[in-house]
This record gives structure tokens, C-alpha cells and sequence, in this order.
């Protein structure tokens, strides 16, 4: 940790709190390293920073941000809740990043047995497609795929289901200093109380919980961007409230 302060300690804020991890072989990424473990033979290391001692502010720019769509798939259509409003809100999103230029990363989990991402939801464009079976989407591919992108701050998170996959990854991002934005009203659970529970809990740790309309109109900005009436045709209708309405 010191030799890492010394070589970059003019480029961070020393008093940021960071966890070491070691790349595992067996499990092809980085896992957390316990205190008092020794190095034995050449690995490789990282330092990961654990928090933002900056207030999350939730401003967006599409040059900075990444949008996340998590396991919208088939075999998810009859057990997820208002899962059909989500798949709108969901396809809304994704029109949204392909008009402003934002980068898609998508993940599906365990396609062969939970079939691939709905048909209505149009991938055109995605810079990655990934099968998994880890609930949260950080993996090694993901991350390399983050790290191609350069100046990356916020990750607008959307898909299922809101207390699994979508929780665990909104914390692991924010444990690598990323903003995290999840979209209200394109994320679902099985249940109601899974849902609403784990939007309170993240909110809670600093993430952004918030809605569709609330992110297309925070990346244009200004009525007189490029793109703000292709943006003002996706949103003319309001988003479906998905239940969430009857929640508040």
C-alpha cells in the first residue's frame, strides 16, 4: 500500500479508504485478501477504493456514463412484477443510450436455462452481451470492458431482480468509487417487498434511486442540446408507474 502512495499518491486522495485484492486463478477475478496474509510467490495485486468521500451529487453527462441492463430475460416474464412495464421502460432506456452515444453493457443470467434477453428489448449497438451465473454484473470482462472506456463515472443500473442481481452489483460498483444511478421504474422482483426493500436499503448507502425520465433528461440538460427532441419523443408518453405508486 505504501509503494502504491508513493508512485500515485499526487493522483488520489491518501485519506481514501481502499481494500487489497489478489487475482485467484481458480476463480478467474480479484477476491478481497483477509488481513495478515503473506505473499509467497510473483501475483498480481490491486487497491480498490472502498468510498467517495465526495458527496454523490448525481450529475450525468453521457461522456461519463455507462448504462447496465441486468437479466432481462424470457424465463423472468411470468414471476417478475409489472415486468412488462419494465421491459418498456427498459427498451425507452436503451433508445435513449443510442441517440446520445452512451455505451450498453449487458448481462444475462444463465441463459441456457433462463433463455436469452427478451425479444421487445432491442441490443443493437450493446458493447457487450455476457451470459453469467454470478448474481452481481462485475466481472472481469465487464470491468475490462469499463476500463476500455476512458473517464467512465456513472453507471445508470436497470433490470432484475432489484434485491439480487441488481443490488449486488450497485454495491459493488460503489465499492469501486462509481456513481450508481438505478432506475426505479425498470427494475423488479418477484416481489413487491423484495423490490421496495432494496431500493430503500440502496438509497440508504448513497446510491441514486430515481426514474427513466428523471435520467434521459438529466443527459441532455438543456433544451437546446443536439438530441433533446429525439430524447422529447421517447418520454412524450409517461413511463409506466409499475406499481410503484401504490408503494410510495
Amino acid at each position: 500500500i505504501q509503494k502504491f502512495l508513493n508512485l500515485y499518491g499526487d493522483h488520489i486522495d491518501p485519506h481514501r479508504k481502499f481494500v487489497l485484492q489478489l487475482f485467484a486463478d481458480d476463480w478467474g477475478q480479484y477476491v478481497d485478501l483477509p488481513k495478515g496474509f503473506a505473499v509467497g510467490e510473483r501475483c498480481k495485486l490491486r487497491l480498490v477504493p472502498l468510498q467517495n468521500q465526495m458527496t454523490m451529487l448525481g450529475t450525468l453527462t453521457p461522456s461519463s456514463t455507462v448504462f447496465f441492463c441486468c437479466d432481462m430475460q424470457e424465463r423472468f416474464r411470468p414471476a417478475i412484477k409489472y415486468f412488462g412495464d419494465i421491459i418498456s421502460v427498459g427498451q425507452r432506456l436503451l433508445q435513449g443510450a443510442r441517440v446520445l452515444g452512451i455505451p450498453v453493457i449487458v448481462t444475462e443470467q444463465y441463459p441456457k436455462g433462463l433463455g436469452s434477453t427478451v425479444q421487445e428489448i432491442d441490443l443493437t449497438g450493446a458493447k457487450l452481451v455476457l451470459p453469467k451465473t454470478k448474481f452481481s454484473m462485475v466481472l472481469p470482462e465487464v470491468e475490462a470492458a469499463l476500463a476500455e472506456i476512458p473517464g467512465v463515472r456513472s453507471v445508470v443500473l436497470f433490470g432484475v431482480e432489484t434485491h439480487v442481481c441488481i443490488q449486488q452489483t450497485a454495491l459493488e460498483l460503489i465499492g469501486r468509487g462509481l456513481e450508481v444511478h438505478i432506475v426505479a421504474d425498470a427494475t423488479s422482483s418477484r416481489s413487491m417487498m423484495d423490490r421496495m426493500f432494496a431500493l430503500e436499503r440502496l438509497a440508504h448507502t448513497g446510491i441514486i434511486v430515481t426514474t427513466s425520465e428523471a435520467i434521459l433528461l438529466q443527459l441532455v440538460a438543456d433544451k437546446e442540446h443536439p438530441k433533446f427532441k429525439e430524447i422529447q419523443n421517447l418520454i412524450k408518453a409517461s413511463a409506466p408507474e409499475s406499481g410503484l405508486l401504490s408503494k410510495v
